[in-house]
């Protein structure tokens, strides 16, 4: 902006540039990558390495992995950027077709294995972080393209089946949500084959023994859980109705069956006392068979049989619900309206009414009583037609709840069963309940990735080999996520201390846990100021406020990281 003929102003947007890219630093992504993914000896201008980095620093902060979209934005910071990595940037090393290169360069599954578990190790080791529970599950990303390659159709977890995906397999480390492992594989793939290859690729990172891996249903398959037990470490995972049945689970809740139901806590977070009482439950011992590496074995299997309050009054709410529905819709069927052919006869009525109860899950509660009668209906004239008087057939249905049945399914509901082969020592019925209700640290890692910073989904590649590589470059910025987030919450907890003035509308909520996302939109409207007056230029940052310093100092870092761009540049 121009103020006069000897005077001109230019304004950068700082932001959270300098935080992101510090973190990133720190981390050693740039080097780890120019290591495990050596480029050609034609490859010119800024390092793979690095401009992966900094093309990831664009992807945190302006939440957009789109590739050409990222040479502006360097153009627009290239004073920030290059101040805070001390490097020569041009914004000619961001191309979309040097960045597509790159992609096709994280493509290489070897390299990648490498650097991921080098990366892996080297957080755990510079971070301290406890190694003792992985967590697994998978997801889809869906794109708006015809289906091939990678791409393909298939059960969609964003319930967009008519949309061709591809499918992410993440092993993630408690209690942060650090990736471990990734795995991308064609979008029709089932879930239960990719977590023995998953594990097996944590291992090579932890190598260690006595680890335990968290999962859900599709986990339980015997082959995963003889894997798992022959390696010394320990699974828990909820069984499917496959392996526990309804019958299997009423033989379970039987009084000969089950021992003395315990209480189950969630405890606080701080002073470790008991809170209130979220469970009860009980465990059942099982030898287990398995194959695995053309060897049998056995082993001893906890079964923990579980009720959670919550969900059984879930569950109750949305049984009375579904019954509900289905006497309505039952009841519909005889009800004469407009432009509906009522059913008449009973030949019709049953089946019907059978579909209903299946669609409404619930056969077997409802008692029906159904009959025809004749009744005289009277016909006016019209017409030729004289007035008239017509036997007409009619269906009469009486409903009533099933009450033993019902009673029955209500003390089922609520009940589930987990399967684990560690000790009790190791994971108590507690310990086990309060594990798998943190299954949700892996799932936010998935809100992050397909929605808001990392922006996965909508896809806008078609390439199978860009396709992969973005979604490796995503999980490496996924780390920087939860790394930031640790950091934060880790020193809150230390000190315990909370924070204030992170939330817009609400500056006086004070929080223990906050978000990176939240972190991060406390470091908007930080501008880098460059006026070029009669005694030459002269730069200027805004004063970073008393909660940016703040947060700087949760993260480990000085306010120079800000401050000496305005001092470097002059």
């Amino acid at each position: 902006m121009t103020t006069n003929q000897n005077t001109a102003m230019l304004v950068e947007r700082v932001d959270d540039i300098p935080l992101l890219l510090t973190q990133i630093t720190e981390m050693g992504i740039a080097e780890l990558l120019d290591a495990y993914f050596p480029t050609h000896n034609n490859w010119n201008g800024l390092s793979l390495g690095w401009t992966a980095a900094i093309w990831l620093s664009h992807i945190l902060s302006q939440a957009d992995h789109r590739l050409n979209r990222v040479q502006d934005w360097v153009a627009k910071h290239i004073q920030t950027i290059s101040g805070v990595t001390g490097l020569n940037i041009r914004a000619l090393d961001f191309s979309d077709d040097r960045l597509a290169i790159i992609l096709r360069y994280l493509n290489q599954d070897e390299s990648w294995q490498q650097y991921e578990q080098e990366q892996g190790k080297n957080l755990i080791r510079a971070y301290d972080l406890s190694t003792d529970i992985v967590r697994l599950d998978a997801t889809t990303a869906s794109s708006h393209i015809e289906p091939g390659g990678i791409f393909q159709l298939g059960h969609s977890k964003d319930h967009r089946p008519d949309l061709a995906q591809l499918k992410i397999m993440l092993a993630s480390l408690d209690p942060l949500g650090l990736p471990l492992a990734t795995q991308i594989v064609e979008g029709n793939q089932a879930d239960d084959p990719l977590y023995e290859p998953a594990i097996k690729l944590v291992r090579t990172t932890l190598n260690r023994e006595g680890v335990l891996y968290v999962g859900d249903c599709k986990m339980a398959a015997n082959s995963i859980r003889a894997s798992i037990e022959n390696a010394n470490d320990y699974y828990l995972m909820p069984l499917p109705a496959t392996i526990v049945s309804t019958e299997v689970l009423d033989n379970y809740l039987t009084p000969e069956s089950r021992k003395t139901i315990e209480p189950i806590y969630r405890y606080n977070d701080h002073s470790n006392s008991q809170s209130e009482q979220i469970a009860e439950g009980f465990e059942l011992t099982e030898i287990n068979t398995g194959e695995t590496d053309n060897e049998t074995i056995y082993w001893s299997e906890r079964r923990l049989v579980i009720r959670s309050y919550q969900h059984a009054k879930a569950e109750e709410k949305s049984l009375y619900k579904r019954l509900k529905k289905a006497k309505f819709a039952i009841n519909d069927l005889i009800r004469p309206r407009s432009g509906y052919k009522c059913i008449r006869t009973l030949d019709s009525f049953w089946p019907a009414v059978n579909k209903i109860l299946r669609r409404y899950n619930v056969e077997g509660l409802l008692e029906i009583k159904a009959f025809e009668s004749n009744i005289e209906r009277h016909c006016r004239s019209y017409g030729n037609k004289p007035a008239r008087i017509e036997i007409q057939t009619v269906l009469n249905v009486e409903l009533e709840d099933n009450k033993v049945a019902l009673e029955i399914t209500l003390k089922r509901l609520g009940w589930r069963v987990y399967a684990t082969n560690a000790p009790k020592d190791k994971l108590s019925l507690d310990d086990a309940v309060i594990a798998y209700r943190e299954e949700y640290i892996i799932e936010r890692n998935f809100g992050r990735l397909k929605g808001k910073p990392l922006s996965l989904t909508p896809m806008y590649l078609q390439r199978d080999d860009h396709a992969t590589g973005l979604v490796r470059l995503l999980t490496i910025g996924l780390r920087v996520l939860t790394l930031l987030e640790f950091l934060v919450r880790s020193k809150l907890f230390e000190t315990n201390t909370d924070v204030a003035g992170l939330y817009a509308g609400n500056p006086k909520r004070r929080t223990k846990r906050p978000t990176t996302e939240v972190l991060l939109g406390v470091f908007n409207y930080i501008d880098l100021v460059a006026i070029n007056g009669t005694d030459g230029i002269s730069y200027h940052l805004t004063t970073l406020s008393i909660l940016q310093q703040d947060v700087l100092d949760l993260l480990g870092f000085s306010p120079t990281i800000y401050t000496q761009l305005s001092n470097q540049f002059s």
